[in-house]
C-alpha cells in the first residue's frame, strides 16, 4: 500500500467517496502533518551530526552508528519532500477542478436564466417594436422642426422688398424736411412785436402829414 493510501486511511474506493472540498481539506491536513514530521526528522539529523562530531575518532563505532541513522533520517526526509510535492500538485488540481465546477455551474445557471428570459421574447415582435420606436422618433423630429421653423407662422417675407420699402420711407422723410424750409419771400413768423403806443404815434403822424399836404394844395 502506498504512502498516500496509508495517509488517507484506505484504498482508492474511500478517496472516491469524498467530495472535492473534503479531499482538499484532507490533503491540507496531511501536508501539515508531514511538515511537522519533516521538522522532527531535521532535528534528528542535526542531533546525529552532533553525536558523530563529538565521538569522532575517539569512538568510531558510535560515530558511524550516528551517521547511519542520519542517512536513514535523510532518506525519510527525501521521501517526505517527494510526497509533499505530489500532494501539493494534487491539491492544486482539485482546487482548480473545484473552481471550474463552480464557474461552470454559475455559467449553466446564467444560461438557463437567459433562456427563460428569451422564452417570452419573439424576434419578429422585437423588430416590430423597434420599427415603431424609430417611427415615433422620426415623427417627433419632424414636429420639432415644424415648430422651430418661423415660416410655419406665415409666408416668408422677401428681404429685397423690405429694403425697397425702407428706401421709400427715407426718401419721404427727406422730402418732408425740404418742404419745411421757409422761402425768401415769406415773412418770418417770429418777428419782434412793435409796441402799440409806437404804432399809434406813427399812425397819428401820418394823418397829420396828410392834412398838411391837403392844406398846401388848397392854399395854392
Amino acid at each position: 500500500m502506498s504512502l498516500l493510501s496509508r495517509l488517507f486511511g484506505g484504498g482508492a474506493s474511500s478517496v472516491k467517496t469524498m467530495s472535492s472540498a473534503d479531499a482538499i481539506q484532507r490533503l491540507r491536513e496531511v501536508e501539515e502533518m508531514l511538515g511537522k514530521k519533516q521538522e522532527f526528522l531535521e532535528r534528528k539529523v542535526d542531533n546525529e551530526i552532533e553525536i558523530a562530531k563529538k565521538n569522532g575518532t575517539k569512538n568510531k563505532r558510535v560515530a558511524l552508528a550516528a551517521l547511519k541513522r542520519k542517512k536513514r533520517y535523510e532518506q525519510q526526509l527525501k521521501q517526505i519532500d517527494g510526497t509533499l510535492t505530489t500532494i501539493e500538485y494534487q491539491r492544486g488540481a482539485l482546487e482548480d477542478a473545484n473552481s471550474n465546477t463552480t464557474v461552470l455551474k454559475a455559467m449553466g445557471d446564467a444560461a438557463k436564466a437567459l433562456k427563460r428570459s428569451h422564452a417570452d421574447m419573439d424576434v419578429d415582435k422585437v423588430h416590430d417594436l423597434m420599427d415603431d420606436i424609430q417611427e415615433q422618433q422620426d415623427l417627433s423630429k419632424e414636429i420639432s422642426e415644424l415648430i422651430s421653423n418661423p415660416a410655419a407662422f406665415g409666408a416668408e417675407v422677401d428681404e429685397d422688398e423690405l429694403l425697397q420699402e425702407l428706401e421709400e420711407l427715407e426718401n419721404e422723410q427727406v422730402r418732408d424736411k425740404l418742404l419745411e424750409v421757409p422761402s425768401s419771400d415769406s415773412v418770418p413768423e417770429n418777428l419782434p412785436s412793435v409796441p402799440s403806443e409806437r404804432l399809434a404815434a406813427a399812425k397819428k403822424k401820418n394823418e397829420d402829414e396828410s392834412e398838411l399836404a391837403g392844406l398846401a394844395e388848397w392854399a395854392a
